[in-house]
């Protein structure tokens, strides 16, 4: 017998933070076999009233997880608005025959997403982009707690326990260290740091007018040639080439070539590797 949960609404704003927070706190949490009954009915059933009642009850440990990322500066009811999504993947994705507890299977799944959350929104240029990278974010600034700048020792123990080079930590460090700067300066700006906005000084090369029309022009004149190469096929080598190497959607297989024409897959890639060097031959006129 499970609890009747109330319905707490998942979307938060500032204005009803305080309430969404008492609402939740009301909530029972489930014992492990009401845990289970209500796992079994979503995998086996697909019962979603199943799935919102384990949403509501796990919503309090999603709230407990998202406090400790309070240091970055972001709205804590939109960190937990993206927790609540892991939450969700995770109980999606939960199955009730592995023996553990949902809230353990999901806090990576919350985690995930508080992490993804705050990569995109701590700073208008992204700080971290791969996973080394991410991975080195949130460690380095954990530390940097209670460190200053690293010595070199300390930057190559943090480089031995992450598993990344001296170089990624140092890189690291000054990405956190630095600051957000506007592109152009304030049109009231009269004094000397406006000379000194990027748009002063960095040169957009890729906007050249004339160069972008001469890499039209150019991209034009391959694709015609191309074309009158093609042409020069015979019309198995064309479709061949084509369907190999030219085609949009799923590519053709040498054997599935072979069994079209009858022919050996030996046979297909004989006549493709003539198709490029006429083709190559055409291209060099």
């Amino acid at each position: 017998m499970t609890h009747n949960l109330p319905a707490v609404a998942v979307s938060l704003s500032q204005d009803s933070w305080e309430v969404y927070s008492r609402q939740v706190q009301q909530i029972p949490v489930l014992s492990a076999d009401e845990e289970r009954q209500l796992a079994l009915r979503l995998h086996d059933e697909q019962d979603l009233d199943a799935a919102r009642q384990l949403i509501l009850a796990n919503l309090r440990f999603v709230m407990h997880i998202a406090r400790t990322y309070s240091g970055y500066g972001l709205s804590q009811a939109d960190l937990v608005q993206e927790g609540n999504v892991g939450l969700m993947k995770a109980v999606k994705r939960f199955d009730p025959y592995m023996g553990v507890r949902l809230i353990s299977f999901a806090v990576h799944w919350i985690k995930a997403e508080i992490h993804e959350y705050i990569i995109r929104n701590w700073r208008i240029v992204k700080i971290a982009t791969t996973k080394a990278q991410r991975k080195l974010f949130f460690n380095l600034r954990n530390a940097k707690k209670h460190l200053g700048w690293f010595s070199q020792q300390e930057a190559r123990t943090v480089a031995e326990d992450l598993g990344v080079s001296e170089r990624e930590v140092y890189e690291m460090e000054g990405r956190l260290n630095a600051h957000d700067q506007a592109f152009d300066a304030f049109s009231d700006d009269s004094s000397d740091s406006a000379a000194l906005a990027p748009e002063q000084f960095l040169e957009d090369t890729e906007a050249n007018p004339a160069a972008l029309l001469e890499d039209r022009q150019w991209e034009d004149q391959a694709q015609q040639r191309l074309g009158h190469a093609l042409a020069s096929l015979d019309e198995r080598s064309r479709d061949i080439v084509h369907r190999r190497w030219l085609a949009e959607d799923a590519k053709a297989t040498l054997h599935d070539l072979a069994a079209e024409y009858n022919v050996s897959a030996e046979r297909i890639r004989q006549l493709e590797k003539a198709a490029f060097k006429k083709l190559q031959n055409q291209l060099s006129l």
